[in-house]
């Protein structure tokens, strides 16, 4: 255990220059004391790390070292393979070098290894757009990312759901979300998402943009998703529904399956009884239509009025025994 981690806080040191002992005992959850006692370890075997001290400090490798530990098991061999997505690779522009970066490995590996890399990649491939979704339109995000590889400014003419507005932004990277890309950009230093099937217009400028401090786009994402999915069913509605309901209401996010998992007994009358999470009352209506009878909206008032329209207007439009309004009935009449 202490090899591996010996190997991979020599690599992480290689990768990113200076970093923290706290930095590093987060990373590979040990103390810091253990990652104290691996860099002597390290400098022991001849590897020369050089520790600074003050605020800023750290360990780091000297200037030009380069570690030739480059060999690579069965499994990290797998590994590598499996880590490929094509289908982002092509959008992005990328999928010509993600097939030479293949072939080098392949050439690097032992005939064994090679065998069980290709074996285990034959057998994954990974689709990441949603049942009955076409992937958007990405013409522009192979020029995207090489404003993100390279930091420079964007000036975009941008979509919103409200208007099309005009923005200046630093990219900070790109989100691939179900089959959907998102940029994450700085704006007027804040970062914000766009969604980048909804640029119409990008220009990418020569000017350099400043990234926010201590930016991090994984933990960055995580809160937006987080905080967007509360958002958008931040409001609440107390329905009854069927036992053979609860399934269909749980598939329909997390939340609702959380809610489903709070449900009240079935009562004498065969009924669950449950607070579920909602985005409006549109929607909502909508999502409960689909499931029949077999749930019933309780509150808010809305929500059963703009149900009980729906249900209406879908009555008067099926109580047509041949499909013809009245209207049309006696249009055809008078024509004949």
């Amino acid at each position: 255990m202490q090899h591996s981690r010996l190997l991979a806080i020599l690599l992480t040191l290689q990768t990113r220059g200076r970093v923290s002992a706290q930095a590093l005992a987060t990373t590979f959850e040990v103390s810091v004391r253990t990652i104290y006692r691996d860099i002597d370890a390290l400098s022991a075997a001849g590897v020369p790390v050089h520790a600074e001290t003050g605020r800023n400090g750290g360990f780091q490798l000297r200037h030009g070292y380069r570690t030739r530990l480059t060999g690579l098991d069965r499994t990290e061999a797998e590994s590598l393979f499996l880590a490929g997505v094509p289908f982002a690779a092509a959008q992005l522009g990328l999928g010509p070098a993600v097939e030479r970066t293949r072939m080098k490995l392949l050439a690097a590996l032992s005939d064994d290894a090679a065998k069980d890399a290709e074996r285990v990649a034959a057998r994954f491939h990974l689709d990441p757009v949603a049942w009955f979704q076409a992937p958007e339109d990405q013409r522009l995000l192979p020029e995207l990312a090489a404003a993100v590889w390279t930091g420079r400014r964007v000036a975009m003419r941008y979509a919103s759901w409200k208007s099309v507005v005009e923005r200046r932004a630093t990219p900070l990277g790109l989100v691939l979300k179900s089959g959907v890309w998102y940029l994450v950009a700085a704006v007027d230093g804040k970062p914000r998402t766009y969604r980048v099937g909804s640029i119409e217009a990008l220009r990418v400028e020569a000017e350099l943009g400043a990234v926010p401090r201590r930016f991090d786009l994984a933990r960055y994402w995580k809160e937006f998703a987080g905080d967007y999915e509360r958002r958008m069913q931040s409001e609440r509605a107390v329905v009854r529904a069927r036992p053979d309901a609860l399934r269909s209401l749980a598939r329909m996010s997390q939340a609702m399956a959380e809610a489903v998992a709070k449900a009240a007994p079935v009562d004498r009358d065969g009924w669950h009884v449950l607070a579920i999470p909602i985005e409006s009352i549109d929607v909502a209506a909508s999502d409960l239509l689909r499931l029949g009878p077999s749930v019933e909206a309780l509150e808010p008032a809305e929500l059963r009025a703009a149900l009980r329209c729906a249900v209406e207007a879908l009555s008067a439009v099926y109580a047509r025994e041949d499909g013809a309004s009245p209207r049309e009935k006696a249009r055809g009449r008078r024509k004949r």
